[in-house]
């Protein structure tokens, strides 16, 4: 038995390690995607610093970023969906199960529309709207509406019982208010506002930047500390609530700082980046295909295999754009929805109806 638990933890072990050296080599890889047509020995020597001017720019200023914003965005998204996956009980929970991408949206939007580009200030002149436009602006307020969702939502939930069904609910409903004043919003947008605002919306990782990263980074890295740490709380809610209670696991104070620390760390990467779908739904189910249900494994291999299918997904982008990168969003959107079908109708319960 001993023998049989030590080859499984080597087995655990090896796939993470495979995990991080795939998404090692792929994140150097992809410096080589993009626009500029560079050779590889073009861009090794722009590595160095040691290529033209404008292709040491093209790796440093573009391309890095951008790398680094999918390594970090993706094991973000990724670990979010697992937990809030766990914590809620539902295979299909993910980052916006909460309705923070559709205040994150508004927040933009707003931001966009009434105080950059839009009816307040600019009106349809293109100039004004480049010399109004704050490039934080509309990452600021995206932000300030998510973090204020997630309070709203968990200050709905903590008025009646903090079960699982009470935040899936809260959810729909406070994003469902999210996406129709976004409507309305836009209803009255002029044109410069509306296409910038609805070019937001685009996941887009191109719009990285070393600050952005950063910030990013500190969210992630703190969220994944503190869920590495309660790991063995997340295995015993596996068992249920009474399970978890006689081992005395505290169900309601963790479910409700998992979700706030999982939905912080979503706010931050949406904000910055725009809408990134499916991330955090096709990851954690990988992981735990290939894992099982263990989250001291689970968190390590979801981080990583996120970071992966989102620096998969932006390399796809950059090589279908033509010229121009297409937003990793929707390469996200159209790898992730088939398999969520996969989800629906792979279950016995499934297959009996």
């Amino acid at each position: 038995m001993e023998k049989r638990l030590h080859t499984d933890y080597k087995k655990k072990i090896s796939i993470i390690a495979f995990l991080g050296i795939a998404a090692a080599l792929l994140s150097f890889f992809c410096l080589f995607a993009g626009s500029s047509h560079m050779s590889p020995g073009e861009c090794l020597a722009a590595l160095l610093q040691k290529s033209t001017a404008a292709n040491n720019r093209i790796i440093w200023n573009i391309r890095i970023p951008r790398v680094l914003a999918a390594l970090i965005a993706g094991a973000g998204l990724s670990v979010s969906g697992l937990i809030m996956q766990t914590n809620l009980n539902n295979p299909m929970a993910s980052p916006s199960t909460l309705g923070v991408s559709n205040a994150a949206v508004f927040g933009a939007n707003l931001s966009i529309i009434a105080f950059s580009g839009g009816f307040l200030s600019t009106g349809n002149n293109l100039t004004n709207y480049g010399a109004g436009a704050n490039p934080y602006s509309a990452s600021l307020m995206a932000f300030a509406f998510s973090v204020l969702s997630i309070l709203l939502i968990l200050a709905l939930c903590r008025m009646r019982d903090f079960s699982p069904n009470v935040v899936v609910l809260a959810g729909i409903a406070v994003g469902s208010v999210w996406t129709a004043a976004t409507t309305v919003l836009q209803f009255y947008a002029t044109d410069v506002g509306l296409s910038a605002a609805v070019i937001w919306n685009f996941g887009d990782l191109g719009r990285a930047t070393y600050r952005t990263n950063f910030i990013m980074l500190a969210a992630v890295v703190c969220g994944l500390f503190f869920f590495s740490l309660m790991s063995w709380k997340y295995n015993a809610l596996l068992g249920g609530d009474a399970a978890a209670r006689s081992m005395g696991v505290s169900v309601g104070p963790l479910r409700f700082f998992s979700m706030l620390f999982a939905s912080v760390i979503t706010a931050v990467c949406v904000s910055f980046l725009g809408i990134i779908g499916f991330v955090g739904i096709i990851c954690p189910h990988v992981t735990k295909k290939l894992l099982g249900q263990d989250h001291r494994f689970g968190i390590p291999a979801s981080a990583l295999g996120g970071s992966l299918l989102l620096l998969a997904a932006d390399t796809l982008s950059r090589s279908m754009g033509n010229g121009s990168a297409l937003p990793v969003g929707a390469i996200t959107s159209l790898l992730g929805a088939p398999f969520f079908l996969a989800i629906i109708f792979s279950g016995k319960e499934n297959r009996r109806c």
